[in-house]
């Protein structure tokens, strides 16, 4: 055979090979657009190691899906706000990793405690029972997966995350002060931040403690786990009145305070 009729054969099966894979640029772009984005739950996410799978055309396998609820329980419930804090392009699926995704064994600093005297905890504490637990998801097209924007995969994704109320959520911070604005862009707390507020720049704390002090009933948002950095964020009522950033017992800073208005 010719090199002329050999590359006449081969070419349109190449170009047909090639049609639909994403470009390296494409990937960067579609990851990026997915990766911190946060959504409201629409229906029970069971917590799996295994990725749970959700076709392109949003249909979910409820059997699978009620398996690992009964298995594992709830990673999130209706209406609970979660983040997807990493996603992986893999031939044909999409893998997301929701809220840190779950741990199959602990680490070894997950058995050290840190405290003075009798009272100690845990420096990596499990997740709170009342807050959204990790999950995975895995969104399979079954081909390769389409040159598309971040805005039609989650689109796809509508049934089971609804990404638009996050969007409305981001019209209400543009209503707060300036300097709250700010922190809420950063993905960071300040002083004089309420609960609400500081949701919407962190999302909700994977774990919680209360403790008296000098007379005021405190609690503390913990996020973050070690080795690494760990940020609590100490509310006196409806406020935060203080940030400290640790890193894992290495000291930490405090974060500034909010100017008077």
């Amino acid at each position: 055979m010719s090199l002329r009729w050999y590359i006449a054969l081969t070419l349109p099966a190449a170009l047909l090979a090639a049609e639909g894979k994403l470009t390296e640029d494409e990937r960067i772009e579609l990851i990026r657009g997915l990766t911190a984005e946060y959504a409201t739950v629409k229906v029970l996410l069971p917590r799996s190691a295994k990725p749970l799978p959700i076709g392109s055309d949003g249909k979910v396998d409820k059997n699978q899906w009620d398996a690992a609820a009964r298995q594992f329980g709830p990673a999130a419930r209706l209406g609970d706000l979660v983040k997807i804090t990493n996603v992986k392009l893999e031939g044909d699926k999409i893998l997301f990793e929701i809220n840190g995704g779950v741990k199959e064994k602990k680490k070894w600093y997950e058995h050290i405690e840190v405290g003075m005297g009798n009272s100690t905890t845990p420096v990596a504490q499990g997740q709170s029972t009342n807050a959204p637990a990790g999950t995975n998801l895995v969104l399979e097209f079954h081909k390769p997966i389409p040159a598309v924007p971040a805005s039609e995969i989650k689109k796809m994704l509508a049934p089971v995350l609804d990404f638009e109320k996050r969007t409305a959520t981001e019209h209400v911070a543009e209503q707060l002060p300036p300097e709250i604005q700010a922190a809420v862009k950063e993905n960071r707390a300040i002083e004089g931040m309420d609960r609400d507020q500081v949701i919407l720049a962190m999302g909700r704390p994977p774990r919680k403690s209360r403790e008296t002090k000098d007379g005021m009933e405190l609690e503390d948002w913990i996020y973050g786990q070690a080795p690494g950095k760990i940020t609590f964020v100490t509310f006196n009522g409806p406020k935060v009145v203080k940030v400290k950033e640790a890193y894992a017992g290495l000291g930490g800073a405090t974060a500034p305070s909010l100017k008077p208005q």
